[in-house]
């Protein structure tokens, strides 16, 4: 980034932060603050082990960004007794809040060379959703943040009273379940011995949850595979229930006969309706562990003492806000468009575009050419912030 677009960009931020209003998380004062400011070269400075009488002794948090216009802006996930000091064994740690970081050019399935960074978003977005069902619906958690990293996908701050002193090993519990635990299909079945039919050795009933956890995901697909199979042709059923490995005609046949016959007793979850049912539903648990797990950035988790970006603060590799979504926001939330300044709407100026290509903008698609040109100041400070453009002249 060149003298100019540094420049200009740094007064921009600052003129931002003066107008934002930034209040900063719950217990502020107890938390470590740190922020990268623009400077020359290629390579970046933290400056961290600031206390929150560092950043807003003087006045307010918004006048002190508004004074060092930072690039961006941290705080720490964790609450301290002594957060300015200079060494992690000093500040005396106390509690942190649980953070869970998706970032969109690390998703399975997704490759950055290829994808762009809309569809990247769109993609992570969907993540977010599948890790929010882990936490709202497995665990229960309902003092939670969903905030938009401003960069490449999103955060979620959860600061229920039962989590807030959890150790780096219970954290890594937490992330090994949201992630796909290291199970075996009997560990999400229940399992009761049903006496009968003049047996001597009682048989065994297994029965996939209904009401949440990995078993429920298991259910869930079960009966996704039932109700499809039941509108369809009985042709079109069996050859439908082919696909699933070691499933031949008998199988298949009894599977279809079990979705008509059995459909009340497979939607309580009861697995013996016919073996052949069994069968599909442990395939049905490998498919889940494959693709149901939410895949977080399982350091950000683990790391009691982690640095998180700011809400409401810019991104300096975007120049999009840190923005925090209300929970029934977030399926029309589109952060090229949502988390876009509004002091930077209504005006155009002068760049010079260094990587041309198909842009996503703003609820628009068009290709961005090369070459000095008028553009709208949130575009230009987009592309400047991700390297796609410099400042030139007025």
């Amino acid at each position: 980034m060149d003298e100019r677009t540094r420049e200009y960009l740094r007064g921009r931020f600052g003129d931002y932060y003066r107008r934002s209003g930034i209040e900063g998380p719950p217990a502020a004062n107890e938390r470590e603050w740190g922020h990268i400011p623009f400077t020359a070269g290629s390579g970046t400075t933290m400056v961290r082990h600031q206390s929150w009488l560092d950043v807003a002794g003087g006045g307010s948090l918004v006048d002190f960004l508004a004074r060092e216009q930072p690039r961006h802006v941290y705080h720490s996930a964790g609450r301290y007794r002594d957060p300015g000091a200079s060494r992690m064994s000093e500040k005396g740690w106390r509690a942190a809040d649980l953070v869970f970081d998706l970032d969109a050019d690390h998703l399975p399935g997704v490759d950055p060379e290829a994808t762009s960074y809309a569809d990247m978003l769109r993609e992570c977005k969907n993540a977010l959703l599948d890790l929010l069902d882990f936490l709202e619906g497995d665990f229960g958690f309902e003092d939670l943040d969903v905030v938009f990293s401003g960069g490449r996908g999103y955060h979620v701050h959860v600061r229920d009273e039962g989590v807030l002193e959890l150790g780096r090993d219970q954290r890594d519990e937490i992330v090994e379940y949201v992630r796909g635990p290291d199970i075996e299909f009997a560990d999400v079945v229940d399992t009761e011995a049903v006496a009968g039919m003049g047996l001597k050795n009682p048989a065994q009933k297994r029965t996939l949850p209904t009401d949440g956890g990995w078993g429920a995901r298991v259910h869930r697909r079960l009966m996704d595979l039932v109700d499809e199979i039941r509108d369809l042709p009985e042709e079109e059923a069996l050859e439908r229930l082919r696909e699933f490995p070691r499933v031949g005609e008998g199988k298949a046949g009894a599977i279809r006969r079990a979705a008509s016959d059995n459909y009340d007793e497979l939607a309580a979850g009861n697995l013996d309706v016919h073996p052949a049912v069994v069968s599909v539903a442990k395939i049905l648990f490998e498919r889940a562990l494959d693709e149901d797990g939410a895949p977080i950035d399982e350091p950000v988790t683990t790391d009691i003492n982690r640095l998180i970006r700011l809400p409401g603060s810019l991104h300096g590799g975007s120049g999009l806000v840190v923005t925090p979504i209300e929970r029934d926001a977030l399926d029309d939330f589109d952060p090229l468009a949502d988390a876009i300044p509004e002091q930077f709407r209504g005006h155009e100026i002068r760049v010079a575009v260094t990587d041309p290509g198909p842009t996503e903008f703003d609820g628009d698609t068009f290709t961005v050419a090369e070459g000095e040109r008028s553009v709208q100041e949130a575009l230009g400070v987009f592309l400047m912030a991700r390297g796609r453009a410099r400042k030139v002249a007025e």
